[in-house]
C-alpha cells in the first residue's frame, strides 16, 4: 500500500516537471513568457483541466515558499545604503500610486455595489503588482539598472513592504471573537508581532555572521545550503507564527544579510530553490483558476478584470506624468505595473479567513488576478509592437548603485591584495570573494569588503556580479580551482575580460587551453627581476641587463606557443644556455 501511495506521489511529481518543461519552453518560444506558460500549463493539469490534481491550494500553500524566497533574494540586493539612495522613488513614488490607485480601485468596487470592506480589500489586492511578473519583463529586456526600471522596482518594493500593514488592518477590521476581550486581543496581537520583529531583527544583527563563519570554517557547501534554507524558512516561521506575512520576513532576513560576507554564498545556495518553487507558485495559482466560477459569473469577472485594469492603468499612467515621466515612459510603467500579483492571493486568503469577505468573493477576485497576470504578458506583446518606441530616457539624475562593480577579483591572499590596489587606482568598482574566513576576517581589519564564496561554482560567481563585470581576476593559490574558474567564466561571462595566476609553466598552459585572455607565472616574473638585479652585480649596464630580460623573455614566450600549439608540457627541465633549470 505504502509503495502504491509513493509510486501515486511521483507520478504527480512527474506530472508537475512535465507540464513546466513543456509549457514553458513553448510559450518562450512564442514571446509570451515563462510564468504564462507556468499559469496555463496549471490549468491544463489542474481540476479544471485534465483533473490530474484536485487540490490546488496544497500545493499553492507549499509553493508559497517560492514567493518567500524571492522576496529573500530581493531583500539581499536591498542593502540599506541602497535603500536609502532609493527612499524618495520608494516612500513618494511608491506610496503616492498605490494610495491613489488603492481609492480609485475602491471606488470600482464599491460601483459594482460591494461593501467598503470588501472593495477596499479587494482594491488593495489588485494594487500590489506582481514582483514576478515584471522583475522577469523588465530583466529580459536590461532595463532593471535604467532609471526607469529602477523606479518601477522602487514602486514594486514599496507594495511588498506594504503587505505587513495590509494583513494587521485585515486583522483590525475583522469580525472579532465575543468570548475574546476586543483590547485584549488587539494588544496582544500587536505585542506578539513586535516581539517577533524584534526577535528577527536581534538574530539577523548579532547571531547569523558568527554562525556562517563557524560553518564556512568546516567546508562543507551542504551545511551552507542547509544553514542558508534555515535561515529564510526560520524567519518566514516566525513572522508567521507572530501573525505577520512569511514573504516580509524572509525579506527583513535579506536585508539583515546584505551587508553580510556570507551574501553572495547565500544567494547562489536560495537560488535554485527560489526558481523551481516560484515555478511551482505559478502553477499552482493556474490551477485555482477556477473555471466553473469564471462560467457562472463571467460577466461580472470579465468586467472586473476589464475596470480595474483599465484604471490601475490610468492612474499610473497619470501620477508618471505628473512626476515629470516621459510619455514613452510613462505608458510602459501602466503596460507593465496594471495587473494584480501574487501578494493578492496572501491577502484574499487572510481575508477570507478573518471573514472580511466571503467564500465566493474570494474565488471570483482569485479568477480576476490570476486573469489579469495572464493577459500582461499579452499586452505588452501588443504595446512593444505598437506602441511608442523608447528613446535614451533622461529620467533620474543619478546613476542607480552598481552592487555588482566593474571587477570581479576572485582570492585575496597576498597576490589578490597587490592586484586590488591598481584596480582601485583607476577608480573601479570591485566585488571580492574569497573561500577563507580568516582571510575575510583580515581584510575586514584593512577596511575590505571580502564576501565569502566558492569561485568554483557558477552560481556564486553569477551572484558576486560576474555576469556584471568588466573583468574577473583569478587570483587564487589553488591550480585546479583556478582552472574552472577560468574555464567557467570563459563559458557562461563571454562578455568579461578574464585575467588569471598561473602557479608554475604546466598551470600556465592549462590556463591558455581554457581560453584565458591574460595569464603571468607569479615566479616567473619575480625571479626575472631578480635576475636582472643580478646581471648588474656581475657587470652589465643597465640597458645590457634590459637587453638580456627581453632575450630571455623572447625565448620563454617561444617556447610557451610551442608547447601549447603541440598540446603537451614538453618536460620538466627547461634548457637555458648550458644550464638546466627547473620553471616553477
Amino acid at each position: 500500500m505504502s509503495v502504491e501511495g509513493s509510486a501515486g506521489d511521483l507520478v504527480k511529481v512527474v506530472t508537475l516537471l512535465g507540464a513546466a518543461v513543456v509549457a514553458v519552453p513553448l510559450f518562450k518560444r512564442l514571446g509570451l513568457g515563462s510564468v504564462l506558460g507556468y499559469l496555463a500549463a496549471g490549468l491544463v493539469i489542474g481540476p479544471f483541466g485534465l483533473g490530474l490534481f484536485n487540490d490546488p491550494q496544497t500545493i499553492l500553500h507549499t509553493a508559497e515558499l517560492g514567493v518567500v524566497m524571492f522576496l529573500f533574494v530581493i531583500g539581499l540586493e536591498m542593502r540599506p545604503s541602497h535603500l536609502w539612495s532609493m527612499r524618495r522613488d520608494i516612500f513618494g513614488l511608491g506610496s503616492l500610486q498605490t494610495l491613489t490607485c488603492g481609492v480609485l480601485l475602491t471606488g470600482v468596487g464599491v460601483a459594482f455595489g460591494f461593501p467598503l470592506a470588501v472593495s477596499f480589500v479587494s482594491a488593495m489586492g489588485f494594487v500590489l503588482t506582481s514582483t514576478a511578473i515584471v522583475m522577469q519583463l523588465l530583466g529580459e529586456r536590461g532595463d532593471i539598472a535604467a532609471a526607469r526600471g529602477q523606479k518601477i522596482v522602487a514602486i514594486l518594493l514599496f507594495e511588498d513592504l506594504l503587505i505587513v500593514p495590509l494583513l494587521a488592518l485585515v486583522a483590525f477590521i475583522a469580525p472579532l471573537d465575543p468570548s475574546v476581550p476586543v483590547a485584549d486581543s488587539r494588544w496582544a496581537s500587536i505585542g506578539i508581532a513586535a516581539g517577533s520583529l524584534a526577535a528577527l531583527v536581534a538574530v539577523g544583527t548579532w547571531l547569523l555572521n558568527p554562525l556562517f563563519y563557524i560553518l564556512a570554517n568546516s567546508r562543507a557547501r551542504e551545511v551552507m545550503t542547509a544553514a542558508a534554507l534555515l535561515v529564510v524558512l526560520g524567519a518566514a516561521l516566525l513572522m508567521q507564527l507572530g501573525g505577520l506575512s512569511m514573504a516580509m520576513g524572509a525579506f527583513l532576513a535579506g536585508v539583515l544579510l546584505s551587508e553580510s560576507t556570507f551574501r553572495h554564498q547565500l544567494e547562489a545556495d536560495i537560488e535554485p530553490f527560489r526558481g523551481l518553487l516560484l515555478g511551482l507558485f505559478f502553477l499552482g495559482v493556474g490551477m485555482s483558476l477556477d473555471l466553473t466560477v469564471v462560467a457562472r459569473n463571467w460577466p461580472l469577472i470579465v468586467a472586473g478584470v476589464l475596470a480595474m485594469m483599465a484604471v490601475k492603468s490610468l492612474c499610473i499612467y497619470s501620477l508618471a506624468r505628473l512626476t515629470r515621466s516621459s510619455h514613452a515612459d510613462a505608458m510602459d510603467r501602466a503596460v507593465l505595473m496594471a495587473q494584480g500579483g501574487e501578494f493578492a492571493f496572501v491577502l484574499f486568503g487572510a481575508a477570507l479567513a478573518s471573514g472580511v469577505i466571503a467564500p465566493q468573493v474570494n474565488a471570483n477576485m482569485t479568477a480576476v488576478v490570476v486573469l489579469s497576470m495572464a493577459l500582461t504578458p499579452l499586452v505588452v506583446i501588443v504595446y512593444r509592437r505598437w506602441g511608442p518606441k523608447h528613446g535614451a530616457s533622461l529620467e533620474g539624475t543619478q546613476a542607480p548603485e552598481n552592487l555588482a562593480g566593474s571587477v570581479l577579483i576572485i582570492g585575496f591572499g597576498r597576490f589578490g591584495q597587490i592586484v586590488s590596489q591598481h584596480v582601485l587606482a583607476m577608480g573601479a568598482d570591485i566585488s571580492i570573494i574569497d573561500n577563507q574566513p580568516q582571510v575575510i576576517r583580515d581584510a575586514k581589519d584593512f577596511g575590505f569588503k571580502v564576501y565569502y564564496g566558492d569561485g568554483t561554482y557558477p552560481d556564486i560567481l553569477h551572484a558576486a556580479g560576474a555576469h556584471h563585470a568588466r573583468a574577473i581576476l583569478v587570483c587564487v593559490d589553488d591550480r585546479k580551482a583556478a582552472t574552472r574558474i577560468v574555464e567557467y567564466a570563459k563559458t557562461r561571462f563571454p562578455h568579461a575580460r578574464v585575467l588569471a595566476r598561473a602557479l608554475d609553466r604546466e598551470h600556465a598552459i592549462e590556463l591558455i587551453n581554457a581560453d584565458v585572455d591574460y595569464q603571468i607565472r607569479v615566479t616567473f616574473e619575480s625571479a626575472m627581476t631578480f635576475g636582472q638585479e643580478a646581471s648588474k652585480v656581475l657587470g652589465a649596464t643597465p640597458d645590457g641587463a634590459e637587453e638580456i630580460a627581453a632575450d630571455l623573455r623572447r625565448k620563454d614566450a617561444e617556447r610557451l606557443a610551442l608547447e601549447v600549439a603541440g598540446g603537451i608540457y614538453a618536460g620538466k627541465s627547461m634548457i637555458l644556455g648550458n644550464a638546466v633549470a627547473k620553471d616553477r
